[in-house]
């Protein structure tokens, strides 16, 4: 096929998508999914990462189809554009899971302890917390998943993953404070 023929094919692709046809989003699939992926891969080192981020991808490009123009551009450059997001999003989430997890560690004056100890002690205070929350501080913490998994695994809005986040950090933080006071190890 020309590189004309690709672009008309291209643009026709973008139009079905963009008019809700799920058979195009397939077909993008079938044709980009392996570039979306090494693109990933390749940035994020994690294979389990880089099938999420796909996925991701997919989903993303199905709900903002809108946003594609036929016959503007092609779909595979507007794929690998969604995909530079969705990775830029996951790194964001895993640093600001990190610093909140610093915040919470350094907020405290607990005494140093052996990490098997402070695991043990900050697993029993996140079950503390009862769940959503504490499934959700397990999630973003102990397992290190994006915000955006968890939201989607737990069924629960983004922003309702964010907020159990901050919150939960924040009473973790308290209850490690109190604990220090009391002279507890």
């Amino acid at each position: 096929m020309s590189a004309q023929g690709d672009s008309r094919a291209d643009a026709e692709l973008s139009a079905r998508l963009v008019s809700g046809d799920p058979d195009a989003l397939a077909e993008m699939f079938r044709r980009w999914g392996t570039l979306v992926h090494t693109i990933a891969r390749r940035a994020l080192e994690d294979a389990q990462d880089a099938e999420d981020v796909t996925q991701q991808v997919f989903l993303s490009a199905w709900r903002s189809r809108h946003t594609l123009v036929p016959g503007r551009g092609s779909p595979a450059a507007w794929l690998v554009a969604i995909t530079k997001h969705r990775i830029a999003d996951l790194r964001a989430e895993r640093h600001r899971a990190r610093r909140n997890a610093d915040a919470v560690a350094a907020g405290s004056t607990y005494p140093q302890v052996d990490d098997a100890a402070q695991r043990i002690f900050l697993l029993h205070e996140l079950e503390r917390l009862g769940d959503p929350r504490a499934a959700v501080l397990r999630m973003a913490i102990v397992e290190d998943r994006p915000y955006a998994e968890i939201s989607e695994r737990l069924g629960i809005p983004l922003g309702t993953v964010k907020s159990h986040v901050r919150r939960g950090l924040l009473e973790l933080r308290r209850r490690l404070k109190e604990e220090s006071s009391d002279g507890a190890p």
